[in-house]
């Protein structure tokens, strides 16, 4: 077999249906690889298009995103059992393999079950000759549990950071920046906790937008531990069930996401009139949180996108807050062309998104060490556009979902060694003030890290900085 790319859907057709939640899963699968579809958003899209019921939506989700998350692993086991390297193999053919392996090993599904709708997903989808190969090569891997395979996998490799990478089935260079994130703040010690909760599936966590939100509210969930605003669904499964979620006035949002915003907009007390701007606003999560926080005090927002598409997504996420103004425009000039204008300011910039793994599976795949060093020139211009468009004594929030050093504490410095008048704050201190409960946040700096396995969040960094005159 090649790994040239071919079509999957004409194959023999054989008289036993695929499972709904299985074609879903696959044809997602595919898309992902095939034209770099965001899981994300091609799974809720297809799940709905199929009308599928809440257990194969389940299903669907579960086979799509542990797939994604253990792909690296599951290529290791694959290439075992079938003595051959992945790359030799079809690609329609090692999605089959990937998604029979997390249901032999990861999934309460039935061994004979598992194999045999893979191999009948191989009969409608691939040749006939690939058919025996994916009942023999998984017939192998049933032979032995997750626990055998993993010491199986594992067993010959000395580096310890290598063998993590294997074991929880993320990129080496992601595990080594992971170390050295956690290591800064003398919690080198938790790396495999990290490793492993990029692996288990987030609750939805929603927001409640102030000043709409009333006592009739019907979404079931719980509060979440520190977001005064957040809650966690209860049942799981698809928020817009709820009234209020359609209403656009509660929104899927992830607790440090909501923090990130709070801390800017409750920083100190707000004075009616102030100019606030979310810089990078799209898709327009964090700017909804911002704007309805702004509107309750007096305040204004402007959020500006550069790409028209993603306007569009803030236009209809801020639909419903008045006194919004959405802007395309580049977020490096914006310091030059109205300098000295905002009294806040957000600053959530593009990033690898190494602290949404979790939620994002399919990303460990598809960055590289040349993203960071890409993206962190950006970063930093859009820092100085930030600092030159803050009033002298107003707030900028540095926000990355990305705990790499060279996208936070890097950028941070940098622009305080480029700028005199600039100064950092407490932002841990202004976490607590935020926050329902005590945040165990670690280190020396002045800048909050959330974590997945700590905080139950996002890795979410945020820094607060002033200028003087």
């Amino acid at each position: 077999m090649t790994n040239e790319k071919k079509s999957h859907n004409k194959g023999p057709r054989r008289s036993r249906p695929i499972t709904p939640s299985r074609l879903v899963a696959f044809e997602v699968l595919m898309a992902v690889d095939e034209d770099d579809a965001y899981a994300n958003l091609a799974l809720p899209a297809k799940i709905k298009e199929c009308g599928l019921s809440s257990n194969d939506a389940g299903l669907a989700t579960e086979l799509t995103y542990g797939t994604l998350r253990m792909q690296g692993f599951y290529d290791r086991v694959i290439a075992n059992a079938a003595a051959r390297d992945i790359d030799t193999i079809d690609l329609v053919v090692l999605n089959i393999l990937r998604m029979g392996v997390h249901q032999l090993l990861n999934m309460r599904v039935a061994q004979h079950a598992a194999v045999d709708e893979s191999v009948n997903l191989a009969e409608h989808m691939a040749s006939l000759g690939a058919v025996g190969f994916v009942n023999a090569v998984l017939r192998r891997v049933s032979r032995h549990d997750l626990e055998d395979w993993q010491d199986f996998i594992t067993k010959d490799i000395s580096n310890n950071e290598e063998r993590l990478a294997a074991l929880y089935s993320h990129p080496v260079w992601i595990v080594r920046s992971l170390k050295l994130s956690l290591e800064a703040e003398g919690r080198g010690d938790e790396l495999e906790a990290l490793l492993a909760s990029d692996n288990v599936n987030p609750r939805v966590t929603l927001v409640e937008l102030p000043g709409f939100v009333d006592t009739n509210d019907d979404v079931e969930g719980e509060p979440t531990a520190y977001s005064p605003m957040g809650m966690s669904l209860i049942t799981g499964g698809d928020p817009t069930r709820f009234a209020r979620v359609r209403e656009g006035v509660v929104r899927v949002q992830d607790e440090g996401s909501q923090l990130a915003a709070l801390v800017l907009s409750r920083h100190h007390d707000v004075r009616a009139g102030e100019q606030w701007l979310d810089m990078c606003a799209g898709p327009g999560g964090k700017a909804a949180l911002l704007a309805a926080e702004a509107a309750v005090d007096g305040a204004t927002l402007t959020a500006n996108e550069v790409i028209p598409g993603r306007a569009d997504l803030v236009r209809q996420a801020l639909s419903i807050l008045p006194d919004v103004k959405v802007v395309t425009g580049d977020g490096v000039e914006i310091g030059q062309q109205q300098p000295n204008t905002f009294d806040r300011i957000l600053l959530d910039a593009p990033c690898t998104g190494l602290g949404a793994l979790r939620r994002r599976p399919e990303a460990r795949w598809r960055k590289s060490p040349k993203d960071v060093g890409d993206l962190t020139g950006l970063q930093a211009q859009l820092l100085a556009s930030a600092i030159q468009a803050l009033k002298p004594g107003g707030v900028l929030a540095y926000v990355t979902c990305s705990p790499h050093l060279a996208e936070t504490r890097g950028v941070v410095e940098g622009a305080l060694r480029k700028n005199p008048h600039l100064k950092e704050l407490d932002s841990k201190a202004a976490l607590a003030n935020v926050a329902m409960l005590p945040m165990d946040i670690a280190g020396d700096s002045l800048s909050v890290q959330l974590w997945p396995h700590r905080h139950g969040t996002d890795a979410m960094f945020i820094s607060l900085l002033t200028k003087s005159e």
